[in-house]
């Protein structure tokens, strides 16, 4: 049996100092516009930790942070829908939802999200992102309020964003390098 090897880094996208700066100024935009308000921060575990943790404390205001996990959403397996493997443990009802995301590309997954937290009478839901990979956007019309960067498509890690669990905590995002013979397989 061959074992595959892990694809190498490529470039580096966005650097640590640029997540720093970035983080900041989304941090600066969020309390601005909650200041006053019940404002709660939702994730989806694990790779929206990292930027999570960073902008909840760049915030000049008080906000609750939650966590959510679900499976991914692929389009290729047999049920074609995401499923909930852990709910909130606060109750949103009345609440201002931001959802803190690490990379939206299909939008597929956001989506999902959004439908279960509006079915529980937030008084308002949007989305922070701080990855936006539009040009692989199934779902057009997506309440993105904040966004950190717009990437193109291409497979990022690092800062929470993993392959097969690796490179998770990177304090940058760089592309993995699609070569044949890795685990990537030279898709």
């Amino acid at each position: 049996m061959t074992e595959t090897r892990l694809p190498a880094l490529g470039e580096v996208l966005v650097s640590e100092a640029q997540l720093r700066a970035r983080v900041q100024e989304l941090a600066a935009e969020i309390s601005r516009d909650y200041r006053g308000e019940d404002l709660l921060l939702v994730t989806v575990l694990k790779g929206g930790l990292y930027f999570l943790a960073d902008l909840s404390r760049a915030l000049r205001i008080p906000a609750a942070i939650d966590f959510m996990a679900i499976t991914s959403y692929r389009a290729d397996s047999p049920s074609g829908v995401a499923r909930l493997l852990k709910d909130l443990d606060e109750d949103i009802s009345g609440r201002h939802v931001l959802l803190v995301e690490d990379i939206i590309d299909t939008g597929l997954t956001a989506a999902y999200l959004l439908r279960v937290l509006r079915t529980r009478t937030p008084a308002s839901v949007a989305i922070c992102t701080l990855l936006d990979k539009t040009a692989r956007r199934i779902v057009p019309t997506l309440p993105i309020r904040y966004r950190g960067f717009e990437i193109p498509d291409v497979f990022v890690v690092g800062y929470g964003l993993d392959f097969q669990q690796q490179y998770r905590t990177l304090p940058y995002i760089a592309v993995l390098r699609d070569e044949p013979g890795t685990a990537l397989g030279g898709r």
